[in-house]
């Protein structure tokens, strides 16, 4: 989890004194108001990669279901083994994968040649690589005594009968799916696809293809919200476009859009001016607002809550805070509406190639990319962009973010951080 600092009380971007908490207390209560989805389905494997588990799956069969052969060679019985080496053996039969167990039993001093995957003849109770025998006529010459069981997969070995293949909430992931294959599984059932609404506000705002007048820009974050959200499929994106920075066309639209779906997720207009209006207009659709404000940058103008019954995330409009405050925020209590049970980001150790100055007490998150590696192999990160939140530019140059911790006001090149990959969801 992210390091705390102590809470706050300052002017909230409401203009209200509140207080602001930390970034991990932040998301715990967004993840806390989620309601998971209940409904669900029932898909075919090849359909349900990526989908959330509704139940606990257990294992039908032992794996391997028979005891089979690690490689190719020649199976033998250790009762054989009498007296010094070498020793001499006559080949009785042959075993490849999928023959069924058809070897006679012929004495202890038989072998059977056999392939990698074909059970093994009961009885024998080893198998000798065939490097490590030589063969001659109808006979092999075996100079090493082998252990018990040396190259044989035991039945059950990897998975027993009864056993829990996957829990409820785990994501199916292709060696997840493979898993189920193997143990027999055709069809699964999953959790229906939670339906994210997304909703960008601002009278500034177009969209790409048309035509800009003065004073507007076109609208990034539509974009980059619907791609990261692309990436899951256990998510549905609802599309509910641009609406003017009016009080009025704003409780409309979020009134209208969340009855929709089971999160919505608006950009823009959650801070202190007199044109951000996202906080009365859900107000106004009796929303419940439990963060009003977070020590972190980018991203400190920040609203979670629940509209009627659907969880709410208002982020800000910079394209930086908006990737921030998704990835931190918002997107740990989606996954939790999803039914995941894994919500949170994974970090992983890296050391700072730079130096920049911070303020104590508040959690930094800034755009990198990966420069080389350290001693230790943890990458060396090098900052882009220094920190603006509206820069796209480093934000398309970054493979993820870095966390500066609260507790530091100086980063130093060599510091211990910690990194998330854009890659790694």
């Amino acid at each position: 989890m992210v390091a705390r600092p102590s809470p706050s009380s300052e002017s909230c971007s409401a203009g209200q004194a509140a207080e602001v908490i930390p970034v991990d207390i932040a998301a715990a209560k967004a993840v806390a108001i989620a309601r998971p989805v209940r409904e669900t389905e029932r898909l075919p494997l090849l359909g349900a990669a990526g989908r959330v588990l509704a139940t606990d799956i257990g294992s039908q069969m032992d794996l391997p279901p028979f005891d089979s052969s690690a490689m190719d060679g020649y199976a033998v019985r250790l009762a054989a083994f009498a007296g010094k080496g070498p020793w001499r053996f006559r080949v009785t039969g042959r075993m490849r994968a999928g023959d069924p167990d058809t070897c006679a039993w012929e004495g202890d001093a038989a072998a059977v040649r056999i392939f990698t995957g074909a059970p093994v003849p009961g009885g024998f109770d080893a198998v000798l690589m065939q490097e490590r025998c030589e063969r001659s006529g109808d006979g092999i010459l075996i100079a090493e005594r082998p252990r018990a069981w040396e190259n044989i997969r035991r039945a059950g070995e990897y998975v027993r009968i009864g056993d829990r293949l996957l829990a409820e909430g785990e994501a199916l992931a292709p060696q997840k799916l493979a898993l189920l294959a193997g143990s027999g599984v055709a069809d699964v059932e999953v959790l229906r696809k939670v339906r994210v609404g997304l909703l960008s506000t601002g009278s500034e705002l177009r969209d790409p293809g048309q035509s800009l007048a003065s004073g507007q820009i076109y609208n990034s974050n539509r974009v980059l919200l619907r791609a990261m959200l692309a990436g899951f499929a256990w998510a549905e994106v609802l599309d509910f476009g641009i609406v003017p920075d009016h009080r009025d066309a704003l409780a409309e639209a979020i009134g209208a859009s969340s009855g929709r779906c089971d999160v919505l997720v608006t950009t823009g207009g959650v801070s202190a001016g007199d044109e951000d209006h996202v906080v009365a207009a859900a107000r106004s659709n009796g929303a419940s607002l439990e963060v009003l404000k977070v020590a972190m940058r980018p991203g400190k103008p920040l609203k979670v809550g629940v509209v009627g019954g659907t969880l709410f995330a208002g982020l800000p409009g910079n394209p930086n805070a908006t990737l921030v405050t998704f990835r931190q925020i918002a997107l740990p209590a989606i996954r939790a509406t999803a039914g995941l049970r894994d919500v949170h980001p994974a970090w992983f150790p890296a050391a700072a190639g730079f130096s920049y100055a911070k303020k104590r007490g508040r959690t930094e998150f800034v755009p990198v990319r990966v420069a080389g590696r350290d001693g230790s192999g943890a990458p060396v990160l090098e900052m882009l962009g220094r920190g603006s939140s509206a820069n796209l530019g480093a934000m398309a140059q970054a493979e993820g973010i870095a966390l500066l911790p609260p507790e530091a006001d100086m980063i130093e090149e060599g510091m211990p951080l910690r990194f998330e990959p854009f890659c790694h969801c």
